[in-house]
């Protein structure tokens, strides 16, 4: 059983028993419990509900495990015999949930 559902405004396909790194959530402590209400997409061993835009009912249940900040990503600019060359670095900020339940 999996379903689509929004985070923060981006969609995750989320299982049971699985954990998925979503953008920080600054509101909530390690080992809260959140839900979430906006699910897209229901399957259910091969029985698949399609929200319009959301499915009735249901919702998932995670637990948050931690505040942790990703990989550096470097981002390079450079124009060609002009002697520009500017290098930037940036690591986004995730928390780690676990998905409790899925529940339809």
């Amino acid at each position: 059983m999996y379903a689509i559902v929004e985070i923060l405004g981006q969609q995750y396909k989320v299982e049971a028993g699985r954990y998925i790194f979503v953008n920080r959530m600054n509101d909530v402590e390690n080992g809260a419990t959140v839900e979430f209400n906006n699910v897209l997409l229901i399957d259910n061993e091969g029985k698949i509900n399609v929200g319009a835009p959301t499915v009735e009912g249901a919702k998932v249940v995670a637990e948050v495990m931690d505040q942790v900040r990703g990989d550096k990503v470097l981002v390079f600019k450079k124009k060609r015999r002009k002697g520009y060359r500017k290098l930037n670095g940036h690591r986004q900020d995730f928390t780690k949930v676990m998905i409790k339940s899925i529940e339809a």
